[in-house]
């Protein structure tokens, strides 16, 4: 497997940043970590491991980037327009500066997925920018920004919470054409450390319902609790799925 890290400065952010990429062909996937995880977690939780068939075959190769959540989403007593104008400044980073950098060709769409925190980061993105990802993997996502920002209302939490933007969205916005024709799949477990996740993804799977937006929403069992050892085996599930559905062929 190619393996090729990365530091580069950012303008958005004003510093250097980091990403890891594994493979060199296929589609590809962007990764986003776990609250306050770094871009090597993906690997070194053994999640790059396990997708390491699909990898080697050329069928996906993985973009793991880097949070900057420990100043943003999980400082809670830090000033919260400060906090989510610089989580806004991240997320240019990611679309305005790696996305262009990894990019193939400029009609190249991604995967973008995530587990935890990573899962919320990636259905914001998907949702924000539809145009640049054309499937949405989240594991054990929670997908309103309020949780983090408790009492506090700013444009720029509404843009980043994607259950409050989706539900204001006007009916003829050119979006929920695009989301109808994209893959989307969210899946969550019943067991341990699960709860407030399971609570916002049937949230959104009642949004989407509402406004006939397909997607797979998948409950797992009252066993399955909030820990890697799950997010390893749903990933190669739902990347297998993910697949078929796209026309690749796979055999791992």
């Amino acid at each position: 497997m190619n393996i090729n890290y990365v530091k580069k400065y950012s303008n958005a952010l004003g510093r250097d940043m980091e990403y890891k990429t594994y493979g060199t062909e296929g589609h590809p996937v962007l990764v986003f970590p776990s609250q306050d995880g770094r871009f090597y977690d993906y690997q070194d939780f053994d999640m790059v491991g396990v997708l390491s068939g699909f990898i080697d075959r050329g069928l996906i190769r993985l973009i793991c980037v880097d949070s900057i959540d420990r100043e943003t989403w999980s400082d809670l007593q830090g000033d919260h327009h400060r906090r989510i104008a610089l989580h806004e400044q991240w997320f240019h980073y990611i679309v305005d500066e790696l996305i262009p950098d990894v990019r193939r060709h400029p009609d190249e769409t991604f995967i973008v997925t995530g587990c935890s925190m990573g899962g919320f980061h990636a259905g914001n993105f998907f949702f924000r920018r539809p145009d640049l990802f054309d499937t949405l993997l989240a594991l054990s996502g929670l997908y309103y920004a309020g949780y983090f920002f408790p009492n506090y209302n700013d444009p720029l939490i509404y843009d980043n919470s994607p259950y409050d933007f989706l539900r204001s969205m006007p009916a003829d916005h050119p979006y929920w054409d695009l989301y109808r024709h994209r893959r989307i799949v969210m899946c969550v477990g019943q067991g341990a450390w699960e709860d407030e996740l399971l609570d916002s993804t049937r949230q959104m799977d009642a949004l989407l319902k509402e406004k006939n937006v397909p997607a797979w929403i998948d409950y797992w069992g009252h066993d399955v609790a909030h820990d890697w050892a799950w997010w390893r085996k749903q990933v190669v599930y739902f990347m297998q799925h993910i697949l078929t559905d796209a026309g690749i062929e796979y055999v791992i």
